[in-house]
């Protein structure tokens, strides 16, 4: 699979910024909310799943123990949820666009490709690993997005650069706070040192 860099930064649905354009397009996004998700709403790895939806309309989906689902379902655009966020638990009102079901008619859904897309199970490997893992998969990330931005590394071979990266970084089952900022430090120079020397 070769994506360029204009490809990769033509989202279909959304109008974001470089870096989290590429993290929509590599899934990174979405193994990062994932690992939001997780400590956010304390729940167990296996409660929390990634389902490609290409509309872009259903933004989540909870699931009650009688099987039953709430999901949360709008444009796709930022606004409503920050505004949410700004003035919560009430629901503001605004001039937003609505969504409208005729104007959707049909939503699909479907698994991702892992095999392709190789952020999210590594991202998945660093939520359930814990400790120091999750901050060397978004430092090592945040370089080799920076690096694909610049011409230096492919799309897929970004996932080379986090996979090495949580491979020899060390780990830290419970670290400090002074420790996940050194190993964002080491991450960060051990993904620069792989683009350097062209081992991904």
């Amino acid at each position: 699979v070769h994506i360029t860099k204009a490809q990769a930064l033509k989202h279909p649905n959304w109008t974001m910024g470089a870096k989290i354009t590429i993290d929509s397009a590599t899934l990174m996004n979405k193994g990062l909310e994932v690992i939001e998700a997780k400590w956010l709403f304390n729940l167990q790895n296996e409660q929390v799943e990634v389902v490609v939806h290409p509309q872009s309309i259903v933004h989540s989906l909870v699931q009650f123990e009688d099987g039953s689902l709430k999901a949360q379902l709008g444009l796709p655009d930022m606004k409503l949820p920050i505004q949410y966020a700004l003035g919560y638990p009430e629901r503001l009102r605004n001039e937003f666009p609505r969504f409208s079901f005729l104007q959707y008619p049909t939503l699909t859904f479907e698994a991702p490709d892992l095999g392709t897309f190789r952020h999210l199970p590594l991202a998945y490997s660093a939520m359930q690993r814990g400790g120091s893992a999750a901050c060397v998969l978004n430092a090592a990330n945040e370089v080799a997005v920076a690096a694909f931005l610049h011409d230096q590394v492919s799309f897929l071979g970004m996932a080379d650069v986090v996979a090495e990266c949580l491979g020899r970084v060390p780990y830290l089952a419970a670290p400090t706070l002074a420790d996940y900022a050194a190993t964002d430090t080491e991450a960060r120079r051990v993904a620069a040192g792989l683009l350097a020397n062209s081992t991904v």
